[in-house]
């Protein structure tokens, strides 16, 4: 029989990092502190102009809030400990933070993956059927359409976060990642975890080849639609908006499909935490800037929101 020599549930783990080599580590760290600022500030941006401009009250841009309202709680429970461990020089995390940091992770990144889904059946619906947008999409769809999008991502958390952190760990308790990511804490478990593997695989293709999947298959019919257009002008527009919106969503869903659906041979703890970093640090940034800040119903609403701020600082000035 074989024995392995476990360690206590409460011990704490060690994070390998993506600060491990110390020729690059001062510029990696400036690099992501950039990245995690301007996504925090893109996607409020982005709340705020879409809770305060009226223009900006549809459908399209209430979801959009909502996945800069996602991205911001998603980059939040994993680059803030990174960036601080860094700078005290620490790499542990606790039992109960790795177990909270897993949960909301699962949570929140299972959520975008039904809501970018579901936005792309907005977009369908806004070109290919403009004149039943306001039936197919009116205020119960949108909120119905949040709230799956939350519950899919909760169940995802619920489901595998109790079972994933319930295996005993072996006595080296260090994760050659940069966050408490399923596959890399899985890798410490002394225990056989098949089982528990074909189910998160069945799992992930419920979460990530069924959106992945609606995704494509509404721009295709989108461009379809756009193709028919009488407009050039109109047209290469289209195109340009619909191939921005795919390299973004390609990039989030095909990183995330590499980290969890491809078989263990082919991953390598380097090639990981590259494929982390696509879907958990540069998606919440790109996200905002591709989606929105580009579209000129934004820009409008931020030049009218500066104009506003401008004109009370001038009153406020004429007061004083």
């Amino acid at each position: 029989m074989e024995v392995y020599n476990t360690t206590s549930s409460s011990a704490d783990f060690t994070f390998m990092g993506l600060f491990n080599r110390k020729d690059i580590s001062g510029l990696l760290f400036a690099i992501i502190s950039v990245i995690f600022f301007i996504a925090l500030m893109a996607n409020g941006i982005m709340i705020f102009l879409i809770r305060t401009d009226a223009r900006l009250h549809t459908p399209m841009y209430f979801l959009l809030s909502h996945l800069s309202f996602i991205d911001m709680m998603y980059i939040s429970t994993i680059v803030p400990k990174m960036l601080v461990d860094y700078l005290l020089g620490q790499r542990t995390i606790s039992f109960m933070g790795c177990t909270a940091q897993h949960f909301l992770y699962l949570t929140l990144v299972g959520a975008e993956f039904f809501l970018l889904g579901l936005m792309a059946y907005d977009r369908y619906v806004a070109i290919c059927n403009p004149l039943r947008y306001p039936v197919l999409m009116s205020r119960r769809v949108c909120w119905m359409i949040i709230a799956g999008s939350w519950f899919g991502g909760s169940l995802d958390g619920f489901l595998l976060t109790p079972i994933t952190m319930s295996f005993p760990f072996c006595n080296s308790r260090e994760i050659n990642h940069f966050f408490c990511e399923a596959p890399a804490v899985l890798r410490l478990a002394c225990a056989d975890t098949a089982l528990y593997e074909t189910v998160m695989y069945v799992c992930c293709v419920l979460m990530l080849l069924i959106p992945f999947s609606v995704v494509i298959a509404s721009y295709a019919r989108i461009l379809t639609t756009v193709h028919h257009m009488s407009s050039v002008e109109g047209r290469k527009k289209a195109f340009a908006t619909c191939s921005s919106h795919m390299t973004v969503v390609t990039l989030f869903y095909g990183a995330a499909m590499y980290t969890y659906m491809l078989p263990h041979s082919y991953h390598r703890p380097a090639q990981d935490k590259v494929f982390s970093v696509f879907y958990t640090i540069l998606t919440p940034m790109l996200n905002p800037l591709i989606y929105s800040l580009r579209n000129k119903d934004v820009t409008g609403a931020l030049k009218r929101a500066l104009g506003r701020f401008k004109g009370t600082q001038r009153v406020s000035g004429e007061v004083f």
